[in-house]
């Protein structure tokens, strides 16, 4: 993938395969590829799942992002339906892959 001239290089499953390689263009146009139009409230989850990462050195599965969303965001946004409108069909595995970070563990 190409994004503003640089190569970008991703896993078989769409991820980034440099964690460095990382930049909101990079976000936008991974949001591409799934389909999604990112919105102020994408780019506060993507915040979220890069501080958790930051925080815990690993990508969030589901029910630890659930928590963590409504722990910083309150219990309106740390709910999964919240998260499914936003990231559909898995908020972990494609929130994760929008905000660059490795495939959550337990995600299939």
């Amino acid at each position: 993938m190409r994004v503003n001239g640089k190569a970008v290089t991703l896993d078989r499953d769409g991820y980034l395969r440099h964690l460095s390689d990382w930049n909101p263009a990079v976000a936008q146009a991974l949001a591409k590829r799934e389909g999604i139009e990112l919105t102020e409230a994408h780019w506060q989850l993507i915040e979220l799942l890069r501080q958790f990462y930051r925080e815990f050195e690993l990508a969030p599965a589901m029910r630890p992002l659930v928590k963590y969303v409504g722990r910083h965001l309150g219990a309106d946004k740390g709910r999964s339906i919240y998260l499914m409108q936003l990231f559909p069909p898995s908020p972990a595995r494609i929130g994760s892959k929008i905000a660059g970070l490795p495939k959550p563990t337990n995600c299939l």
